[in-house]
């Protein structure tokens, strides 16, 4: 600092630039010229997200935040949901407006008046504000005060949702919004003003509303709505146990006593037993199948499904036999590459499709097979122990392309029984900061990549991007193909894990291109009460990733 200036540093390209005391991320954007494919929608200062009428008081390296990055996405989701719930006070102020889940390209929510979904025609009435307010060009004012303040102002606000969460920050000092004279906590960074919003819609959607948002590779487009009633009938399903039994929320969660949490556990692990009983009553009801497909995305839970399965068909008088898609992966060698020249662990064919049918064939034929192992410490494939598949017998296999006609090409569909499993919560923060369903798998496999694989978490996150792209590509297109699915989450889930992932989370450097998405992680887990690690039973899924599990990996 010299002469009541500092220095800038851009990452996007490189430029060092020297600006007065007090200028604005916004204004150092126009004096570096970043060019970009998407608008620009917020900052990341010495990798911390912030917004960018921030005033820069201090040396810092800035990196411009697009819109169509991942977190572009959610600064732009989230204040989209702001103007949405502005738009809602302004029309329909006894409303009650959630946001559940993220399905079909788009965010389902609730409105609700009564406890009745409002009409086609007061949906029009919303969104028509909601395009005014994008006209009017509105800030989205940032307020940074002591907690036990902001606690006050959104109790006096009757905001009760709002002021419980905070109670839950260790924090000082928080942060809030307001937008107009509407106030509400958003956990992240948002945009400037209301002008970024100009590309949205919300339409009908089964019992609710999709909020529909901006493409990932275009931001003047849509993205289009994909059928998934399969999925949503699941979500539902997991909202309404929810709501009966009055746990929709962090709060509500960490409200419990200990005689209430030790309740809540044993009838969560118990709905999943029941799940999976019903699921092996399905298989023995269709009569000729062989062979049982369980997918899902990464961290979701596969390999402890398959155990418990195998456990309901051996109750059953079936006896189980299990083969693991992982273990047929090339090696690196051979592995293809994604778009980007990195190896593509998600693709289809990182696979030997090839031995996999053959030896599929010989299993069903009743021949005796040797399967490979593959070795991730060493990231080669050694030889497994023979395996028969004897009439009395059911091949249970699972892997992230489970239900991709594809991976078993040559075994009838008859034969086949397809299980879709993944971690799908409404769980929230509150009405309008839900839980996104893949930052539950993310914190899954961070603890296990760190425990069983000896990757640390910035190793972990930094796969990740690569891992959503392979799973949209390569799973959710064809999760609608499932003949039953299996819910892995679990409502007591964030407060188990959070104790084993928070130090982990601490160990990534804040230089770390992954430091943005730890601090995420960590802001999150910030709200939430820990439970003690043997309060989880040794056969709970989660006991796959937190270890103790009374299962053999």
């Amino acid at each position: 600092m010299v002469n009541n200036r500092i220095k800038i540093i851009c990452k996007n390209n490189q430029q060092e630039i020297s600006v007065p005391i007090g200028t604005t991320i916004s204004e150092a954007q126009l004096l570096l010229q970043v060019q970009t494919n998407s608008p620009i929608i917020g900052a990341l200062a010495n990798n911390k997200p912030v917004g960018l009428h921030m005033g820069l008081y201090n040396n810092k390296t800035i990196e411009f935040i697009e819109q169509n990055s991942s977190i572009g996405k959610r600064i732009y989701v989230r204040s989209l949901v702001f103007l949405l719930y502005k738009a809602i006070q302004d029309t329909f102020p006894n409303a009650q407006f959630r946001v559940e889940y993220a399905i079909s390209n788009g965010y389902y929510c609730t409105i609700e008046i009564d406890h009745q979904r409002i009409s086609l025609e007061q949906l029009k009435i919303i969104k028509d504000r909601a395009i005014q307010l994008v006209e009017e060009n509105l800030p989205f004012d940032l307020y940074y005060e002591p907690r036990q303040r902001s606690i006050q102002r959104f109790e006096q606000k009757s905001l009760h949702e709002v002021s419980q969460l905070l109670r839950y920050k260790k924090s000082y000092y928080t942060y809030y919004y307001k937008l107009g004279e509407t106030y509400d906590f958003y956990a992240d960074v948002l945009v400037p003003s209301t002008k970024y919003l100009h590309n949205f819609d919300i339409c009908p959607y089964f019992d609710g509303f999709l909020l529909r948002v901006p493409k990932k590779n275009n931001a003047e487009q849509l993205e289009e709505i994909t059928q998934q009633r399969k999925t949503y009938d699941i979500y539902k399903e997991h909202v309404k146990w929810c709501n009966i039994i009055g746990m929709n929320s962090i709060t509500d969660l960490n409200a419990l006593n200990k005689e209430q949490r030790s309740s809540l556990i044993k009838v969560a692990e118990a709905l999943h037993e029941k799940k999976i009983a019903k699921i092996a009553e399905q298989i023995i009801e269709k009569g000729s199948v062989r062979m049982v497909l369980i997918a899902g995305p990464s961290s979701s839970g596969k390999t402890t499904t398959s155990k418990r399965l195998s456990i309901q068909l051996a109750a059953s008088g079936i006896k189980p036999r299990t083969l693991s898609l992982d273990n047929y992966y090339l090696t690196h060698d051979k592995t293809p590459k994604d778009e980007f020249g990195e190896l593509d662990f998600e693709s289809l064919y990182a696979l030997d499709l090839p031995l996999l049918n053959k030896q599929l064939q010989q299993l069903i034929a009743g021949e005796t097979i040797i399967p490979p192992v593959f070795n991730f410490k060493t990231e080669q494939r050694e030889e497994g122990k023979p395996m028969q598949l004897k009439e009395n017998e059911i091949l249970i296999m699972e892997g992230i392309h489970g239900l991709n006609p594809e991976l078993t090409a040559s075994i009838d569909d008859g034969l086949k029984f397809k299980i879709y499993a993944s971690a799908l919560t409404s769980l929230s923060l509150n009405d309008r900061n839900w839980i996104s369903a893949s930052d539950t798998r993310l914190l899954r496999r961070i603890i296990r990549d760190y425990k069983y694989r000896n990757y640390p978490a910035d190793k972990t996150i930094d796969r990740w991007p690569s891992v959503r792209r392979g799973e949209d590509k390569w799973i959710f297109p064809f999760q609608e193909n499932a003949d039953a699915m299996f819910n892995s989450s679990l409502l007591f889930e964030l407060a188990s894990i959070k104790r084993q992932a928070e130090p982990i989370l601490n160990e990534v450097a804040q230089d770390s291109d992954s430091y943005p998405e730890a601090k995420r992680l960590l802001h999150l887990l910030e709200f939430v009460v820990g439970i003690p690690y043997n309060e989880i039973p040794q056969t709970s899924l989660l006991r796959e990733f937190l270890g103790g599990s009374g299962f053999h990996y």
